[in-house]
């Protein structure tokens, strides 16, 4: 491992951030052009994983390689969550303005902390309880507050937003602890890979594939799947072993602001007053969360040697034999 660098860390999960905000107003763009949330999502992961395993095939062959243990969390990764993730959150930025599905989603490390403090035995502190308050008022305006009727609010956007913070929420979880055991690449490839499968067996193979689609519409299909999936992932993977993750988390929530700033230039949306303030409130809730995270954290390192010592009593399962 390289020696850490945190500005180089920084710098990567701000350009992951970035990326995802594009990818939001790509897909929004592509939503207005005629293409469904169910076409998307099927190309994004069918052509990502198999970018990435040409990669890895190519250049990184052991990364592939799982352990025995690994196969049925990464089922549940690849087959159930990820394909749930990518569909609940293209279907929430089809209804609702991109910047306010993003805000929504962002509510998922909130339902990490509320999982981890009921069934993990994190402790629960001031700081969690007032990063949950300020998390459900953030929502509320975001939302539309008290000035917004339930004519004028779009009840299916926001439905399939919570439901993208709870899969993003899942993903967290399942993912973060099996990126102990593999490289995030490995992680990243089977979940994307199963994702595949499990798509085009759902939708119909390659249903993304047709003809009438324009150029533009192609280049943005491939921007969706390459820089909106592939690079920021990666970015982000790379800054985490600069940087503590909980630092990486909260470098990331650059995300619903870009998405913000880069929906007002380039299709035109904009948020109220109230659903600004609900923006702040919910990123203010996250920052102070994972500032609370921070002495119980460990290290990428103290991560890694922790799970070479598991390792060590058996390859294959890490139980003693």
């Amino acid at each position: 491992m390289p020696p850490a660098n945190p500005i180089k860390g920084y710098v990567y999960v701000m350009g992951a951030a970035l990326l995802w905000a594009c990818s939001g107003i790509a897909g929004k763009y592509l939503f207005r052009s005629g293409i469904t949330p169910s076409e998307l999502v099927q190309a994004r992961v069918t052509i990502a994983s198999a970018l990435l395993f040409a990669l890895l095939a190519t250049a990184r062959r052991p990364l592939l390689m799982i352990r025995l243990t690994q196969v049925l969390p990464l089922l549940l990764l690849g087959v159930v969550i990820t394909p749930m993730l990518q569909m609940s959150y293209f279907l929430a930025i089809k209804y609702v303005q991109v910047a306010l599905a993003i805000l929504i989603q962002y509510l998922a490390p909130i339902l990490v902390a509320v999982f981890s403090m009921l069934f993990l035995k994190e402790r629960c502190t001031p700081a969690k309880i007032l990063a949950l308050a300020l998390s459900l008022a953030g929502c509320y305006l975001a939302v539309g507050g008290p000035g917004l009727s339930a004519s004028g609010m779009n009840r299916t956007g926001i439905l399939w937003g919570l439901c993208s913070a709870v899969f993003f929420a899942a993903y967290t979880l399942v993912s973060e602890r099996q990126m102990h055991r593999s490289s995030p690449w490995t992680v990243l490839f089977y979940s994307l890979f199963l994702a595949c499968i499990s798509l085009n067996s759902a939708f119909g193979p390659l249903i993304f594939i047709d003809p009438g689609h324009t150029a533009r519409q192609w280049l943005l299909i491939v921007f969706v799947a390459v820089f909106g999936t592939l690079i920021p992932f990666g970015l982000f993977s790379q800054g985490i072993n600069h940087i503590r993750a909980t630092r990486a988390i909260i470098t990331a929530t650059l995300e619903p602001i870009s998405a913000a700033f880069l929906a007002f230039i380039l299709i035109s949306e904009t948020l109220s007053p109230a659903q600004v303030a609900g923006g702040a409130l919910v990123i203010g809730a996250i920052i102070l969360l994972q500032i609370g995270r921070e002495t119980d954290d460990l290290s990428p390192a103290a991560v890694r040697a922790q799970a070479k010592r598991d390792d060590a009593k058996n390859p294959l399962t890490g139980t003693p034999e």
